[in-house]
């Protein structure tokens, strides 16, 4: 073990011990890391992105006229929720997969996660909460109760705003249409069946 350690010795250099290696190497790197944080903060962006000032739109939500401050990158589905109170649209996945923020645009179908706000200007946005009368349930809605079209209820108001766009265009489709109309909001819960019979019954009732 001792002429090990002997041989060690014998290998550096006269006059430079490895502890003062290790320390010039240390002092060298922290002086190389404070210049570098020097001039990557004289060089620092802003603090806010350039838009991310809030604007001011009027927004038809519901037939209500609605005047809101946004920012630039907020989606519909922040500003219904976070902003307006408006909780029916979910959200779900956030990145237009599961259909559970679906609201209606100009009568169709759109996915509140995927549109910003500035996007729906000028256009009638549609929320769950638009299809009621007071507290009486529109009639999309009163189908998924009379069918069970629902379990959870988390996916249940994205589901209701598409077959409410569905049948706005389509007044009378078929199973295979009702089932391509429905096919862009999932159901974690499995309930295809009765949604299905849902939309069904809701066409029925709009026809007496």
């Amino acid at each position: 073990m001792g002429s090990k350690r002997q041989d060690d010795r014998s290998r550096t250099v006269p006059g430079f011990s490895r502890r003062a290696f290790i320390k010039s190497c240390g002092a060298g790197t922290m002086a190389f890391a404070v210049g570098a944080g020097a001039a990557g903060t004289q060089d620092a962006p802003p603090a806010l992105a350039p838009g991310d000032d809030l604007v001011p739109v009027t927004l038809d939500i519901n037939g209500e006229p609605r005047k809101v401050l946004v920012e630039p990158r907020w989606t519909l589905l922040f500003l219904l929720r976070e902003k307006l109170g408006l909780t029916a649209a979910k959200a779900g996945c956030e990145r237009g997969e599961c259909g559970a923020c679906t609201v209606l645009i100009d009568d169709v179908p759109r996915y509140a996660c995927l549109t910003l706000a500035l996007e729906a200007q000028g256009q009638r946005i549609e929320t769950a909460e638009g299809l009621m009368d007071g507290e009486r349930l529109g009639g999309v809605q009163q189908s998924f109760v009379h069918e069970d079209g629902l379990q959870c209820g988390y996916c249940t108001p994205g589901q209701v705003m598409a077959a409410e766009g569905l049948l706005r265009s389509n007044p009378n489709p078929s199973f295979d249409e009702i089932r391509a109309g429905m096919s862009g909001n999932l159901c974690r819960c499995g309930a295809y069946a009765h949604i299905f019979k849902s939309v069904a019954d809701a066409a029925k009732r709009r026809k007496s």
